[in-house]
């Protein structure tokens, strides 16, 4: 147990009476307090590390200056000593981010996204668990593989016009995860403490599960059927699903058939009549024009993630949403969105609720956005992956007292800058405004003891035990490429994919 000065108890109980207040305030407070206590090895220099973060002028451009700001008072030796070697408890702090209020959508529920975001380190060769991370490059076909830690990030998102999120998980996946089986495992560890800490309860409406279309959208529905959770995630275009099976006609010859007929998305002959239509006005893509057809299903094949499967494989029924709009902000030509919906028998109201709940999946871009160019996430040099987990939970800790503090920030504009409203400021302007809401709530840390500087490597003797080197992953379980020195031929013209 870590031994606290009578300066450092007198802090302890000022929180303590800080956190039992109501209102933001007593969030942050209480949020503040717990994060304190996830920490049981060099709490006081991460803690502070977090605050320096938070109270940073400008973006964070280097690590070791933020040994310079005022609320970090332990250096940059104690700095990089809290990273190399701190402690952090992550099952208490990730029940710790379920505890306090979360946003829910226009109908109640909790609408919950999933994307991974990469920490590209292409020069770190001294760094192990590297996996190549597809990037998107400024031009036509420069999409290119970098080496990096990827990251699963699963937030609460929130209704209204705002980027605002709740970042409630994170995981790094390591070479040979499977993404699928990951994601599913996340999902339900982090369903699993909302449903301990009461954010659902048994007549609530089912928590929505929102991804983009590099997720295997029926295989998480069946990986997570026994919960109260649904799944919505967009598909390619390139996609065929399957109509559900006709009645057997007495006396027919041959094998049940176990599909119907085939519905592809690039053509609109094998359509039908869609079971919902609906038309909306919105504020910034014009007329949408939303159709939904009903129980579709993919086929499925024992390969890929259903190598391991048991058994006959299942039939998957969801609902099939395209959506239609007339512009796009950007001013680019807008195409189609396929959208595939775990339920069944949707009225045209629900229809409408999740395509406008999948466009708000976008937000969870705008928090990577601000965790690595404002919060600066990716800008350590940190060598271990284990130090990388350390570094992205406490970003992830700043962002959230950043949400906490939305109540309590004042605007501190700039004179180009127009006003906005307490309830409309963005994470950087009440970024702007912590210092002064730190002043207030106050801070667990102890004063820094008296130290001098190490004495270093002495002049003149190189480094004798140089570190090593980590080759990069590139086969994992779900990228199973060809040998490098087999040839392959591109088809000339593309195939719709016929199986899940």
């Amino acid at each position: 147990m870590r031994q606290k000065d009578d300066h450092n108890q007198g802090l302890q109980l000022i929180s303590v009476h800080d956190a039992g207040s109501a209102g933001p305030s007593g969030d942050l407070a209480r949020f503040r307090w717990e994060l304190y206590q996830c920490l049981p090895r060099r709490a006081d220099a991460l803690f502070e590390l977090v605050d320096a973060v938070l109270c940073a002028d400008g973006p964070v451009r280097s690590l070791p200056e933020l040994s310079l700001v005022g609320e970090h008072r332990r250096g940059h030796g104690g700095l990089y000593a809290g990273l190399a070697h701190g402690q952090l408890d992550t099952d208490r702090l990730r029940r710790a981010l379920v505890a306090g209020p979360l946003p829910r959508a226009a109908d109640g529920r909790l609408v919950l996204a999933v994307d991974i975001t990469c920490w590209l380190r292409p020069e770190a060769h001294t760094s192990p668990q590297r996996i190549l991370c597809h990037t998107y490059g400024r031009g036509k076909d420069t999409h290119i593989m970098v080496p990096g830690w990827p990251y699963s990030v699963i937030v609460a998102l929130e209704a209204g016009r705002s980027s605002w999120t709740a970042p409630l998980d994170a995981v790094r996946l390591a070479p040979g995860d499977d993404a699928a089986t990951v994601t599913a495992n996340q999902v339900r560890q982090v369903v699993t403490r909302l449903l301990e800490a009461g954010h659902w309860r048994t007549g609530d409406p089912d928590i929505l599960l929102v991804a983009d279309a590099g997720y295997d959208g029926p295989r998480l529905a069946f990986l997570l059927r026994d919960l109260p959770v649904i799944v919505l995630v967009r598909m390619r275009s390139d996609r065929v699903l399957r109509r559900p099976t006709p009645a057997h006609l007495p006396g027919t010859r041959g094998r049940p058939r176990r599909h119907g007929d085939e519905f592809v998305f690039g053509d609109p002959t094998t359509w039908g009549e869609p079971d919902v239509s609906t038309h909306t006005d919105t504020r910034l893509y014009g007329p949408a024009l939303a159709r939904a057809w009903d129980r579709l299903h993919p086929r499925l094949t024992h390969r890929t993630a259903w190598t391991t499967h048991l058994g006959k494989l299942p039939i998957i029924e969801g609902t099939v949403i395209r959506l239609d709009v007339t512009r796009l902000p950007s001013g680019a030509i807008p195409k189609p969105v396929w959208l595939w919906h775990s339920s069944t028998d949707l009225d045209p109201t629900t229809v409408d609720l999740l395509w406008q709940a999948f466009l708000r999946r976008f937000d969870i871009e705008h928090t990577f956005r601000m965790l690595k160019q404002t919060l600066g996430w990716t800008i350590p040099k940190l060598r271990t992956p284990e130090q990388g987990d350390r570094w992205t939970w406490l970003i992830l800790t700043a962002y959230t007292q950043l949400r906490l503090a939305r109540g309590l920030a004042a605007d501190l504009r700039r004179p180009w800058e127009k006003t906005a409203k307490p309830n409309r400021l963005t994470p950087a302007r009440v970024r702007r405004g912590f210092r002064h809401i730190r002043t207030t709530i106050g801070s667990p840390t102890s004063a820094p003891k008296p130290t001098r500087t190490g004495p270093g490597r002495p002049a003149g003797h190189p480094n004798q035990r140089p570190a090593t080197r980590h080759d990069v992953h590139i086969v994992t379980s779900t990228d199973q490429r060809k040998p490098r020195n087999s040839k392959t031929t591109k088809a000339s013209t593309t195939r719709p994919r016929r199986t899940g």
